[in-house]
């Protein structure tokens, strides 16, 4: 197992293999804690993520990976967007809302494609964020996020990851891609998630050993 980081900087462990979301947790968690993900190990099983729900397939990523490192902190994130006029979709399915070999790119190209016809209020759209925090089996906490926009005709910006390019936030007029990791951090989803984490951890790392 990787060494441990000084007790003066808490592990917290990530569900994901995801360098997107890594980079955006780093940021989002500073210097606080020290994050770290599952490129920390070769051939991780996989977990299923069999939920019906963003709750659901966070609660599983998060006890999955509790229970193979025990004794350390475990956050795992599910999220996605949602565009009610396409009655939920892409959902739960985000990540491969293009088949079982999406990318970013061929999610993008998809959804753009079948959204074709909508227009205005048929094109409001939230990106939904759930954590869960566990240690040693046991779920710690739960955390919510949310942020209403747009989805654009065609795609802006090169930055963040996943929708971005074609999600316009709410009272803005550019593009999570196009946005400065700054403001995306201080308006997301992800990041009102994190907020949350962070006073529940701020309460209880005590008594969680972090």
């Amino acid at each position: 197992m990787p060494s441990r980081t000084p007790p003066h900087r808490p592990v917290l462990w990530i569900a994901t293999a995801n360098p997107g979301k890594t980079r955006e947790f780093k940021g989002l968690f500073g210097a606080r804690f020290h994050v770290r993900d599952l490129h920390s190990f070769k051939n991780f099983p996989v977990i299923r993520e069999t939920g019906r729900t963003f709750e659901a397939n966070a609660k599983i990523k998060a006890l999955a990976l509790s229970r193979i490192l025990p004794g350390q902190l475990i956050l795992a994130d599910d999220s996605g967007l949602v565009v009610p006029a396409l009655r939920g979709r892409p959902g739960v399915r985000s990540a491969r809302f293009s088949g079982p070999n999406a990318t970013n790119e061929s999610n993008r190209i998809k959804l753009l494609r079948v959204m074709k016809k909508l227009k205005n209020a048929a094109r409001k759209a939230y990106f939904q964020a759930t954590l869960v925090l566990a240690k040693d089996g046991v779920v710690c906490g739960v955390q919510h996020g949310r942020v209403w926009g747009r989805i654009t005709h065609r795609e802006y910006g090169s930055g963040g990851f996943g929708y971005d390019p074609i999600f316009i936030p709410k009272s803005f007029t550019r593009t999570f891609g196009q946005l400065t990791p700054r403001t995306k951090a201080r308006i997301s989803h992800r990041a009102e998630a994190v907020r949350g984490v962070m006073r529940l951890l701020s309460t209880k790392i005590h008594q969680l050993g972090g």
